[in-house]
């Protein structure tokens, strides 16, 4: 059980005061925004977003280990339609809104740290780039990826992208909605299964990056320090996507590093930001931890201690 009340850990709830339209009572326990702040000034902040359909539990870990560890200010939004108590699908989910929901936080953040650094797992991660790419002024710390959706994984994955970038989304949409199981399930920290309209804004956040880095050439797409962390199981989002990100950022950028887990480790893709594993609300484990964890983030404190 998180302990909203541990020093330096509490519910952020200015994040509420700037979006009106959820409130601390919409959302499940343990799943709300999220601030880990020192009392006395601090040069580096952190944000650190989650994934689709879970939330700002799963990157409370990492968030722990920069605050803990590093000494960061560290701030945890919650993305439009998530965590929620009584999900409506996700219907009205804007990737849009999720951008304004990652810049209120790096704005927040700059007010509390002179380099503010940027992170995140999944969709979270993509946030992530497409965020360091377009304001490099204002994160002007590291990037730290986590099991990064640059690329959705396999042939299935990429039928499901090609459709939901077409109309035919919103009949599947209206299937779901009429014979589809319930968002809410035995997970506490995130929903049971993908929701159309929040996969269809993840494929728009991937085209936009591609676009972005498509632009640069063979310009370095980004400028900041870069650290990933990717399994070579992941069977979400394909590895090929970060690959591809540190291969263009090495041309012109040596402050990178690659955490990879080998495939025969069995490390799926949320697993990677977990200490600890998930259990179901009876108990029944549901997504075990990384066996690697402290050894990865002792390789982020190494590249963090190189400096910024």
């Amino acid at each position: 059980m998180l302990d909203y009340s541990k020093n330096n850990f509490k519910i952020w709830e200015e994040y509420y005061k700037n979006f009106s339209y959820i409130t601390e009572a919409d959302i499940r326990p343990e799943c709300h925004p999220v601030i880990m702040e020192w009392e006395d000034q601090r040069d580096q902040a952190i944000v650190l977003i989650h994934g689709l359909t879970d939330s700002p539990y799963f990157m409370r870990a990492i968030g722990e280990f920069f605050h803990k560890t590093l000494g960061f200010n560290v701030y945890i939004p919650l993305l439009q339609g998530h965590g929620l108590l009584n999900p409506n699908g996700m219907k009205g989910v804007s990737l849009e809104e999720w951008k304004r929901n990652v810049e209120f936080a790096v704005e927040y953040a700059k007010t509390k740290g002179k380099k503010v650094s940027i992170g995140g797992l999944s969709t979270g991660g993509s946030l992530s780039v497409f965020m360091a790419m377009k304001d490099s002024d204002d994160i002007n710390g590291g990037i730290f990826l986590f099991s990064a959706a640059l690329d959705i994984a396999g042939k299935k994955g990429n039928l499901k992208e090609f459709l939901l970038r077409t109309p035919i989304s919103s009949i599947v949409d209206l299937v779901e909605d009429r014979w589809g199981e319930p968002l809410i399930g035995d997970n506490p920290y995130r929903y049971s299964r993908m929701d159309t309209g929040g996969a269809k804004m993840l494929s728009n956040l991937i085209q936009e990056v591609e676009k972005i880095t498509g632009k640069l050439g063979k310009k370095s797409p980004l400028s900041q320090p870069l650290f990933v962390a990717h399994s070579e199981c992941d069977q979400a989002a394909d590895i090929e996507g970060v690959e591809e990100l540190i291969f263009k950022t090495t041309k012109n950028n040596k402050n990178t590093e690659f955490y990879r887990i080998g495939k025969h480790f069995n490390v799926p893709h949320a697993s990677v930001v977990l200490k600890e594993p998930v259990l179901a609300l009876n108990g029944s484990p549901l997504e075990p931890k990384n066996p690697f964890f402290e050894e990865m983030m002792n390789s982020i404190q190494e590249f963090v201690s190189k400096g910024f």
